[in-house]
């Protein structure tokens, strides 16, 4: 079963473009959150201590910015 991908991004972000262009490269399916509209996504990243975009969860796992190789594993990439 694919995992569950959110990706948390602003606008004009190069890094949230390159994880964004990975996981499609990739073929991985994923849901894309717009950090300057959703305040309460903003709100629950800041409270984990996440405090710049791109953010990732994969199956409930949040890493802050692009980790390639932890995404990867995450993934099974």
């Amino acid at each position: 079963m694919a995992p569950g991908v959110t990706v948390y991004s602003t606008p004009l972000c190069i890094p949230c473009e390159e994880l964004k262009r990975h996981l499609t490269t990739h073929g991985i399916a994923f849901t894309l959150v717009d950090l300057l509209i959703d305040e309460e996504a903003a709100d629950m990243l800041e409270e984990a201590g996440i405090i710049t975009a791109p953010a990732i969860a994969i199956d409930g796992e949040l890493i802050e910015g692009f980790d390639v190789e932890r995404v990867n594993a995450l993934l099974g990439l």
